[in-house]
């Protein structure tokens, strides 16, 4: 049963790992898309219909694949996760199915609207546009809604024979602060994910000495909302770690390796956590109280240390606490990245400045990665609970063979790397082609 349970959460992680690749790009572009195709309306300035077609090109392909890769994730919950599907099932269903005919219908339906429609008729373009990035949000909401409740469960009765939540307050459902704090960090990461992206590719063509209109304007509106997302992501997340730490007081202990029950807890710029001994085997220049402030709110805060709560209960701390650390210090990177980028433009500089411009193109991936890193702060950081305090990983999966799950894990994966590659090849094709941008 160990093997069955790591090979089947590794199958999920897999698969929902690689869908959230697509998601942040199709929420960030189809916003500014939209707002591109509203500028060309009300302007007609061609510069503006460029941007649109270009970044709606690079839309169309992420969109697409996104919607292929994500196919995957719906038939697992009948297959390796029934017992989860059981006992989630009232309140997981309502969620999803609105999800899917609502976000679906306005995402399909005007999509291929906004694709077909000629630019005689840009009002209504430029309207269906606005429908896709609504649609993109509603999905994303009612994903995370469904996913809130795994964190924070809320809102419903046990059945009488324990074998299943019921839902009895729709409302609290869908007002749980886990489900706001979570959907307001991801469209944030979302759209910087979504700058960083614009600058490295408008980054590319300054390198090639294709100065046009188009990237620049291009890169004067990703630069400022990189800056601005940069900057208060981490703010944010400050409010989100405490509430965390309140939920899940093992998530919050994990992310900074804090093991023993104490107030006034320093961070250490250099540490090293080591689950075998519960301890840190390397903690050096600590700043006093500063753990406690971020995880309470107050530098003499008391913080509950993983000593503290039960063993079988706690998550793989080495795994929670880099990946924490990685996705802070990259955060730390955009900050600077944005305000020298914005530094450059505004002095002139910045299309002679060939190692900023090389640091940006190869930056386009720490996004994705910095993404990645607070999906596994999130999710593995809950464990061992697939629903947080009720329902734990081990009793939600599905008794299939082990060599069926091998076997699946394998055409998954080489299925997704088929794709991935298809979708670098497009994107790539369609920037080095994007010359002229016509």
């Amino acid at each position: 049963m160990i093997e069955l349970l790591l090979l089947s959460r590794l199958q999920f992680a897999i698969t929902a790992a690689f869908h959230f690749l697509f998601v942040p790009l199709t929420l960030g572009l189809a916003l500014l898309v939209a707002g591109m195709e509203t500028m060309y309306y009300k302007n007609k300035d061609e510069n503006w219909r460029k941007m649109a077609d270009f970044w709606g090109r690079i839309f169309k392909i992420n969109f697409a694949i996104g919607l292929v890769s994500g196919l995957t994730l719906t038939f697992q919950f009948g297959t390796n996760w029934g017992a989860y599907a059981e006992f989630m099932g009232d309140v997981f269903g309502p969620p999803l199915a609105v999800e899917a005919l609502l976000a679906f219908f306005l995402e399909g339906t005007f999509f291929g609207a906004w694709i077909f429609l000629n630019r005689d008729r840009q009002k209504l373009k430029a309207f269906s546009m606005w429908m896709v990035a609504l649609g993109t949000n509603i999905s994303s909401l009612w994903i995370i809604i469904a996913n809130g409740f795994m964190q924070h469960p809320v809102g419903y009765n046990m059945a009488a024979d324990g074998s299943k939540v019921v839902m009895t307050d729709f409302l609290a459902l869908i007002t749980n602060g886990y489900v706001w704090y979570m959907m307001v960090h991801t469209l944030l990461a979302a759209y910087l994910l979504t700058a960083f992206l614009m600058m490295g590719i408008c980054a590319y063509h300054f390198l090639k000495g294709n100065n046009n209109e188009v990237f620049k304007k291009s890169f004067s509106i990703a630069v400022a909302i990189a800056l601005v997302t940069a900057v208060v992501l981490p703010v944010l997340g400050h409010g989100y770690a405490q509430y965390v730490t309140e939920l899940q007081p093992a998530k919050g202990a994990a992310m900074d390796a804090i093991w023993e029950t104490g107030s006034r807890e320093p961070m250490y710029l250099i540490q090293v956590p080591d689950s075998s001994t519960g301890s840190n085997s390397v903690q050096l220049l600590g700043i006093p109280g500063l753990a406690s402030f971020l995880y309470t709110g107050s530098f003499s805060g008391t913080i509950t240390g993983l000593n503290q709560l039960p063993h079988d209960e706690l998550p793989p701390v080495e795994m929670i606490f880099w990946s924490f650390r990685l996705m802070t210090i990259l955060g730390s990177l955009f900050i600077i990245e944005a305000l020298l980028g914005l530094y450059l433009q505004k002095s002139g500089k910045l299309y002679t400045s060939d190692k900023y411009l090389k640091l940006m193109m190869w930056s386009i991936p720490l996004p994705y990665i910095a993404i990645t890193a607070g999906w596994i702060v999130a999710e593995v950081g809950r464990q061992p609970w697939i629903v947080y305090g009720l329902l734990k990983t081990a009793n939600g999966i599905s008794s299939v063979p082990i060599s069926d799950v091998l076997l699946s894990i394998t055409l998954i994966s080489a299925f997704y790397l088929i794709l991935m590659v298809f979708e670098i090849y497009l994107i790539k094709k369609t920037v080095v082609n994007a010359t002229g941008v016509e």
